[in-house]
């Protein structure tokens, strides 16, 4: 199995795949196999189906947000390459990598990039805030019915006025990095990737 997914994918495009997003050859070979299982249309790509196929997705009640963070704006596509970027958000970041000073682009498993990528499961509308609507949703998917809307409403006003610095009723960016700044965000959004 790990053979034929490494005769499907050339050295070079391995080689482009581990400078992008800091996996191993080894990882890449590995994930290509678990892409190329879950690739049930066989034509390269994934489909939201694909995704939801995904045990642990399927229960975890920001299933969907996730799945959706896989796909770029107005695609229904997901390639391998599209799929490694994606995942490599979730990669622990190696002690050798928090020492190197780079002249290149911001690796995908940074600590901002992480932020972005969590800003963004908040962010349903795209607008760069996190209204008290998106934060209802996104804490209604996480709790469901256990919880009236009533308590709902109340967490997602005391985290707005705890967050809120501008005033405008609404979370930025900046405002979450802000609240999140004590958190281990690289712990927290990390999957750990056999090698």
């Amino acid at each position: 199995m790990g053979s034929r997914a490494s005769t499907l994918l050339r050295d070079e495009e391995i080689e482009e795949i581990k400078k992008e997003t800091g996996f191993s050859h080894s990882q890449i070979t590995r994930l290509y196999s678990r892409f190329t299982s879950l690739d049930k249309g066989e034509n390269g790509t994934l489909s939201r189906e694909d995704f939801q196929r995904i045990p642990e997705l399927a229960i975890n009640p920001l299933g969907d947000r996730i799945i959706n963070a896989f796909f770029p704006e107005g695609e229904d596509q997901v390639n391998f390459r599209g799929f490694m970027r994606t995942l490599a958000h979730f990669r622990p970041i190696e002690d050798n990598e928090k020492s190197k000073d780079q002249n290149g682009p911001e690796p995908l498993n940074s600590r901002s990039n992480k932020l972005h990528f969590a800003f963004r499961l908040y962010d349903l509308d795209k607008d760069d805030k996190i209204s008290r609507d998106e934060l209802l949703q996104v804490l209604r998917m996480m709790v469901g019915v256990n919880i009236s809307d009533e308590q709902l409403g109340s967490i997602a006003d005391r985290t707005i006025q705890e967050a809120d610095q501008d005033g405008d009723c609404a979370i930025s960016f900046a405002e979450f990095v802000k609240v999140l700044e004590k958190v281990d965000v690289e712990q927290k959004m990390s999957i750990r990737f056999l090698h």
